[in-house]
């Protein structure tokens, strides 16, 4: 399958109508009319989409020139997006980005995951087939350019911990993706938010956009469900904030 019909693959099914007022619903737990959203891992825009329609603005990280490419064709016009086409990290440089071109989704900049991957079930056939260096930055970076965002959303494929390494305040509320082939990144993730002074948690598995649990638990709890997840779970997602805005968290 060529790069221009996998990516096209992902826009219909990313931004399937249907999935709009979901998201739309899901995330305005989280931001409102002025806000602004990071989304580092923007892939094709589903996210960055649902914050904007929401009122908010949103600074979107997607390293691909491909998806960064399309992300511009959907987003012209849109007032309030900015495109950031960077790798993120704990320090700023330069990162290799593996890619992965019939599944860009999982394009990622940690070897660790790819060996996690291998053999793994529900990873059968990913090759990672060609790699491209690229200037990488930190959220303080962004911080310092575009301001304090009110939620952040981390999706980079195992990379999650090195992204929050870079990361020395708190905003009000942050998400990150985990796997179940690299517990121990989600746990690293986890302790990171805690010393950044995050206090409650829930989680999604998968695209459900439904809380695991009915209202927010502390951070032992959250790597106790995380430890006991069966591998066929795959991947989701944990929300974090503080205690004054552990409401946002609840069913």
């Amino acid at each position: 399958m060529s790069h221009a019909a996998t990516i096209g693959r992902s826009l219909r099914l990313y931004h399937a109508p249907a999935r709009r007022p979901v998201l739309d619903a899901f995330y305005r737990r989280f931001l409102g009319i002025g806000d602004l959203a990071f989304d580092v891992g923007c892939h094709v825009g589903d996210r960055a989409a649902s914050f904007s329609r929401i009122g908010a603005h949103v600074v979107a990280v997607e390293p691909q020139p491909r998806l960064a490419r399309a992300l511009r064709l959907i987003f012209h016009g849109v007032p309030g997006f900015t495109l950031v086409s960077s790798l993120i990290g704990a320090s700023e440089g330069e990162a290799m980005l593996r890619l992965n071109s019939a599944n860009p989704t999982v394009a990622t900049a940690s070897r660790d995951f790819i060996a996690a991957a291998e053999g793994a079930p529900g990873w059968e056939g990913q090759v990672w087939d060609a790699e491209l260096p690229l200037p990488r930055t930190t959220l303080d970076a962004l911080i310092a350019t575009h301001g304090m965002p009110d939620f952040v959303k981390i999706d980079v494929e195992g990379w999650e911990a090195e992204v929050l390494a870079g990361l020395s305040c708190a905003p009000r509320a942050l998400s990150f993706e985990f796997t179940t082939i690299q517990r121990g990144v989600a746990l690293a993730s986890l302790e990171r938010l805690v010393a950044l002074g995050f206090t409650h948690f829930n989680a999604c598995l998968g695209e459900s956009m439904a809380w695991e649990f009915p209202a927010a638990v502390k951070a032992s709890a959250m790597a106790d469900w995380l430890r006991a997840l069966p591998d066929s779970a795959n991947s989701g997602d944990v929300y974090a904030t503080g205690a004054g805005a552990a409401w946002r968290l609840k069913r």
